[in-house]
């Protein structure tokens, strides 16, 4: 086995302990895949692949850990490969169901895409009651307006 093989092969192993109904060992799991994402060793599509999952676990899973490790290991991902908006849209359109401390990581995720159609969601946390989200929101918006493509002049 290859270390691409053996990269691969820990993060399927993951999700299969993600099966578990031990939330601390489903926790370990992603800390895994987070490491496997650090390595920047994946083939893009391999990266998107798990950053949806991660996505679907942060969103449905019970375990305040659980998400959390979820969006660490997405963010993480974040760092290392270039996400399109698509692979962690559902974060934007469930933005509003997470607590302050989790949606810091998701207005990074987003920010990272740079893609605009992440901005009037990023935006509109610029106003959030606790001032964590809000300073999240505004390197967001930066990051998408820095990112934004001149337009071209006439010719």
């Amino acid at each position: 086995m290859d270390g691409y093989q053996g990269l691969t092969a820990l993060i399927e192993s993951a999700w299969e302990e993600l099966n578990s109904s031990d939330a601390g060992r489903r926790d370990l799991c992603l800390d895994v895949v987070s490491d496997v994402l650090e390595t920047g060793r994946l083939t893009p599509d391999d990266a998107e692949r798990a950053v949806e999952r991660l996505v679907t676990v942060a969103l449905s899973d019970e375990s305040y850990p659980v998400r959390e490790s979820s969006l660490h290991a997405a963010c993480t991902a974040s760092m290392h490969y270039e996400l399109p908006y698509r692979v962690v849209e559902p974060l934007a359109v469930g933005a509003d169901g997470f607590e302050p401390l989790l949606l810091d990581y998701v207005l990074a995720i987003l920010g990272s895409t740079h893609d605009q159609a992440a901005l009037p969601i990023v935006e509109r946390f610029l106003h959030h009651p606790h001032p964590e989200v809000r300073k999240e929101a505004a390197e967001a918006v930066n990051e998408l307006r820095w990112s934004q493509k001149p337009t071209e002049t006439a010719q």
